[in-house]
């Protein structure tokens, strides 16, 4: 089957026959052709599907015998495990034994790293940071370089290290690009557009066969934490619709910051579960929310909170996604699926947390439905463009005598003054999901 199906060296196609990998996966079926014929790729699947195999296995078939010791593939992952995780399927695909690998990662000295590379290396796995860092102590020689990989791209950007991923890419001659990751979105793009040309994405899904019973779920995709607050404000301001709901955050301090937005608007109806401070309207039990008419919001705290029973609860949202995907998939799983009033359950995401959605999907074997955005919600500035602005407004400006300026009758009304809580009626059946609750 590889054989057939991709121009593999025979003593390559007999490893990863031996290894296990008796037929390709659908990533591989999908991206190893293009990788050999040289061309950019961009490969989105979740975890487990076969992505790093698929350039391990283009990686090998690259050398022949006759290895060099200059460094001809710069492999970049997120973190010291995952080098080791790409060393170890290297180790077990690999027969050509005079392939030299060099790691440069946190747990071993620069120098050592340094020493090792001079001594000579065929392929470099490296963390962003440290691989940069090297290199401009002149340690890391990227003159031969022909190909670059990307690995766990996600959580390269999720830790910060975008910037010595472009630094070494832009460092690199001409070469082909390879990018893996689980979900790809606006940070991730902006990241990789700088050297990559022409790509082709690849994006497999796959999903289990047997599925958890869930409530629906609606997901928002957002920019920013203060928009999932103001979309939030949004739809608790409809008491006709949202009359009970459950908000879960991460941590107790979230908990408060969202609990003193939505008093603005709701006053007395929201409530916070077990609170650390007197001065909050307090629920010591989910079941005393349930009996208070008066109440309609229950922020909860994930952190060291045990489970909680949220059958007959109509809305169920997410503004954080629990580190653990347990967790969320207890909340949102449907424990009575004979129920006549079945819950909506709302998962507020940026783009940092679009791979725990795959994983949770993943899990569940079930994907959450995309959601729009409506149209009356107020995009939350970043905080960077906030100060720039700011900055901006504080240098002095010339007054040009031809332009008329509005005077305060003019001004422009605050956001939480203005008036976006009016729904259509087709977005109200959206969320009611044809269902009364």
């Amino acid at each position: 089957m590889w054989a057939e199906k991709f121009k593999l060296k025979k003593l390559l196609v007999r490893s990863v026959v031996e290894a296990g990998f008796d037929t390709p996966k659908e990533i591989q079926l999908k991206t190893l052709g293009r990788i050999t014929g040289g061309q950019d790729v961009i490969g989105i699947g979740p975890e487990g599907c076969g992505k790093t195999t698929t350039y391990v296995i283009s990686t090998i078939n690259r050398f022949n015998h006759d290895a060099e010791g200059v460094p001809r593939v710069l492999i970049l992952a997120p973190d010291q495990e995952k080098i080791f995780e790409i060393v170890a399927q290297f180790d077990r695909l690999n027969q050509n034994k005079s392939l030299t690998i060099v790691t440069l990662h946190a747990g071993t000295g620069t120098e050592q790293q340094m020493d090792e590379l001079a001594d000579g290396a065929d392929i470099v796995i490296a963390t962003p940071d440290r691989a940069r860092a090297i290199y401009l102590k002149l340690g890391l020689n990227l003159n031969k370089v022909e190909l670059l990989v990307v690995d766990d791209a996600h959580q390269i950007v999720k830790k910060g290290l975008q910037l010595p991923v472009v630094e070494l890419a832009n460092s690199i001659g001409r070469a082909q690009h390879l990018v893996f990751s689980e979900v790809l979105h606006d940070k991730l793009e902006k990241m990789i557009a700088p050297f990559m040309h022409l790509p082709t994405t690849i994006e497999v899904e796959e999903l289990p066969d047997q599925q958890v019973p869930m409530h629906p779920q609606m997901l928002y995709h957002v920019p920013n934490f203060g928009t999932k607050v103001n979309l939030l404000n949004l739809f608790m301001y409809d008491e006709e619709l949202f009359t009970k709901t459950v908000v879960f955050a991460n941590t107790r301090q979230t908990a408060e910051t969202v609990y003193k937005s939505l008093q603005n608007r709701i006053h007395n109806a929201v409530a916070i579960l077990n609170p650390t401070d007197f001065e909050y309207n307090l629920v010591k039990d989910i079941s005393e929310f349930k009996a208070d008419d008066s109440l309609r919001v229950l922020i909860v705290a994930n952190e060291n909170t045990e489970s909680i029973d949220l059958q007959n609860i109509p809305f169920i949202i997410h503004l954080d996604l629990p580190a653990d995907k347990a967790v969320y998939i207890e909340h949102v799983s449907n424990h009575d699926v004979n129920a006549e009033d079945e819950t909506l359950a709302l998962t507020f995401v940026t783009d940092l947390e679009l791979d725990q959605v795959v994983k949770i999907e993943y899990t569940t074997g079930q994907k959450m439905q995309r959601a729009e955005l409506p149209e009356e919600l107020v995009i939350e500035k970043e905080r960077k463009q906030k100060e720039a602005e700011k900055e901006a407004a504080k240098k002095p400006v010339k007054a040009d005598p031809n332009k008329y300026e509005p005077g305060a009758a003019f001004h422009e009304k605050k956001p939480e003054n203005s008036k976006t809580y009016n729904f259509s009626s087709g977005y109200k059946a959206k969320l009611n999901n044809k269902k009364k609750h």
